[in-house]
């Protein structure tokens, strides 16, 4: 992968995405010295038009771009990085540069969130007690939710169907880190199916 820096002036657009909700968290710039920096570091820097210099995202703010996987466009003169992000992107405290709310939703917060839970191990944690119980133990919890959700669904409380239905998806997604997939492996199968 060799980005043409000649054909822009020694500097090329870089789009940062979230590789878990691939939303787009913002532009900044690249010379080659910060693309060699980013691939080495495996943080993403970029190059201050203003200040004429290197900048690492998040060296004061330790809100760092951490790298997933950096790819070029056709024409060899944009990047595109995935980063997962530390903390908010934007220097006002906003997710994104641009505004706009988690292009992929709540669910894959949300399963961020179980990973978490599970990767600091913590014995108050209801997510990893359970995790930590093992697969079968995973698999029978979503079982009864599954059950409860098919019982509420025949009556007539809104309320209740709701609850047992979010009980249900947490659950879900909790068999999923279990089984070491994830929300978009199941959401590719699900694509795949519709085309």
């Amino acid at each position: 992968m060799k980005p043409d820096f000649n054909k822009t002036n020694g500097l090329i657009p870089v789009i940062i995405q979230n590789a878990t909700t691939l939303q787009v968290l913002m532009l900044g710039y690249m010379n080659e010295e910060a693309f060699t920096k980013t691939q080495l570091e495996k943080r993403v820097t970029f190059y201050s038009r203003s200040r004429n210099e290197l900048w690492t995202k998040g060296e004061t703010s330790g809100n760092y771009l951490n790298v997933v996987s950096i790819s070029l466009d056709c024409d060899n003169d944009t990047i595109l990085i995935q980063a997962k992000p530390v903390g908010a992107t934007c220097h006002t405290g906003a997710t994104t540069c641009f505004g706009e709310p988690n292009s992929k939703g709540f669910l894959y917060q949300l399963e961020e969130t179980i990973s978490e839970r599970i990767e600091s191990d913590s014995d108050t944690s209801y997510t990893n007690t359970l995790f930590k119980r093992g697969i079968n133990k995973v698999a029978q919890k979503v079982g009864e939710e599954a059950v409860e959700l098919v019982i509420e669904a025949k009556d007539n409380n809104e309320e209740l169907f709701k609850n047992e239905a979010a009980d249900l998806l947490y659950h879900f997604l909790i068999l999923l880190k279990a089984k070491y997939l994830n929300f978009n492996d199941i959401e590719k199968v699900l694509k795949e199916r519709s085309s």
